[in-house]
């Protein structure tokens, strides 16, 4: 096996592919060979030169000049350009006015607000012992201060939904989309004065 390593990595070349290389002998050149050159075949003529001389260069352009046409065509005026029409806005803006978000900022502030006032009061009712959460999502914060952050869910859908309604494409929801914050405000604040009558 070690031999066979061997003889593929070193290959010898074999008798019948040997080729004999043939010297080249450089060319004697001999002293008469102006004798033979006279008598054999002429040699080819130099080429042309690539680079002109002034005075070719003058007279290629003399010989290149043009003569004007005796008679030139008008050229007549094509159809004016189609005017331009003004493009719409490929991207719709929101629709709201400044007013309309002002207000909308407004009631954030009012819904989040009556939020966090029933979720005090109804903390103080509860840890009163006058009363229990009558809401099945909010029961299970009832008990503790988790009651703040999650009472913040409803008015926050409740913005959402404003917000999408005051940029809808219905003029009839347009006209209304501060019901959804107004609703969820309402009912806020008359659950924390619920709240408050019972636990005085």
């Amino acid at each position: 096996m070690l031999l066979a390593t061997v003889l593929l990595l070193c290959p010898f070349p074999q008798s019948g592919d040997v080729v004999k290389a043939e010297v080249e002998r450089p060319a004697i050149v001999s002293e008469d060979s102006s004798k033979d050159s006279a008598s054999g075949k002429t040699l080819p003529a130099a080429p042309d030169a690539k680079i002109r001389t002034d005075a070719e260069l003058a007279k290629a352009a003399d010989s290149a000049s043009v003569a004007p046409a005796a008679s030139v065509e008008a050229i007549a005026p094509g159809s004016p350009a189609p005017g331009i029409s003004p493009v719409r806005a490929a991207v719709r803006g929101d629709g709201a006015s400044e007013h309309d978000k002002k207000t909308w900022y407004a009631l954030i502030a009012v819904s989040s607000g009556a939020a966090v006032l029933d979720a005090w009061s109804t903390r103080r009712a509860i840890s009163g012992g006058y009363g229990t959460e009558a809401n099945p999502l909010l029961k299970p914060f009832s008990h503790s201060n988790a009651m703040y952050a999650a009472a913040q869910v409803s008015p926050l859908v409740m913005d959402l939904i404003g917000r999408k309604m005051m940029t809808s494409r219905h003029n009839w929801v347009r006209k209304l989309w501060w019901a959804p914050q107004m609703a969820g405000t309402n009912v806020s604040v008359s659950a924390a004065i619920h709240n408050l009558s019972i636990a005085h």
